[in-house]
């Protein structure tokens, strides 16, 4: 982010915040909206983040919120949207398990006339009013150009990758491979799928420490909680010393392990502003417009 960007982005949030702060008082006098808050799983800190903070903005500005969680199923999440729908929710905001299985269930409501908005992830098909989230892309391409250096571009390395189809796991494996075209002397000898997950992150690094008994130097994990679960792996298998780790979200897990030094870099995406950006653009919608304000991200290094 260039200089120029830095300074629209502060008076966007600046913008945003006496906003926010003028809301209250023009919700007590209009109608009670209801929105509906469709996050792809609560069983993970960065989306508990989010709701929490979507509840107290829609408690600041009156508006009734439903949050939905879809447990990782995008079966669920498309029948949570049709409930919604014929609840008559005035909004849904939408952080989709899948790209391309959700795209249906988005296109129902654009038929049905229910605003929508995505939070952190989007579907391939659909219309939403707005996408709130950092770029995934540029995280992943941080991440492994950060793993890249800190080799001195050379080394084996492993990516634990999110839940599949989901546009978060797809923009960070892209941006990802994108920054390693750079270094033809880092070699991913590892893909797996650990859908996010902490308990997962441990299995499945596990099994990569025994198919890579010596030379791997470097671990990217596409989101804190597999990155938690594969330093537990490293730590137990006394190997945490020889190998980096990568990962993105900012969790106050995340960083906690990054100022222990389990973990080199947490790239920081503030789940909690997304949603409150999204609940305020809902809002500011149904009074006719939609405010844009990018979410920076934040980068959380070891020794820092």
């Amino acid at each position: 982010m260039n200089t120029f960007q830095r300074r629209v982005l502060r008076g966007l949030l600046t913008a945003a915040a006496g906003m926010a702060a003028a809301m209250p008082m023009a919700a007590s006098a209009a109608q009670q909206y209801t929105f509906a808050l469709l996050l792809s799983t609560l069983n993970n800190p960065y989306f508990v983040a989010m709701k929490n903070s979507a509840q107290a903005e829609a408690d600041q500005l009156g508006v009734k919120l439903l949050v939905l969680d879809g447990n990782n199923s995008s079966t669920t999440q498309a029948g949570q949207v049709r409930t919604a729908i014929a609840r008559k929710v005035d909004m849904l905001l939408i952080n989709p398990t899948d790209a391309t299985a959700m795209s249906p269930a988005v296109e129902e409501a654009n038929r049905a006339g229910v605003p929508v908005i995505f939070l952190d992830r989007r579907t391939d098909k659909g219309k939403a009013l707005d996408f709130f989230a950092s770029d995934n892309v540029d995280a992943g391409s941080t991440a492994c150009g950060f793993i890249a250096r800190k080799l001195g571009g050379k080394g084996d390395i492993a990516i634990l990758l999110g839940v599949p189809g989901a546009s978060a796991t797809n923009e960070r494996t892209q941006g990802c491979e994108a920054a390693l075209k750079a270094y033809p002397g880092i070699k991913v000898v590892a893909r797996q799928t650990a859908n996010f997950n902490r308990q997962q992150g441990l299995d499945v690094m596990r099994n990569i420490l025994i198919a890579h008994p010596a030379g791997l130097k470097a671990v990217f994990a596409e989101n804190d909680e597999m990155a938690l679960g594969a330093a537990q792996a490293l730590q137990a298998a006394n190997r945490a010393k020889g190998v980096t780790v990568a990962s993105i979200d900012g969790t106050p897990d995340g960083i906690a392990a990054v100022k222990k030094g389990s973990i080199a870099l947490d790239v920081g995406q503030q789940p909690a502003l997304m949603s409150k950006l999204g609940v305020m653009a809902g809002y500011d919608y149904l009074h006719g417009g939609v405010p844009f304000v990018a979410v920076p991200l934040q980068l959380h290094v070891a020794g820092r």
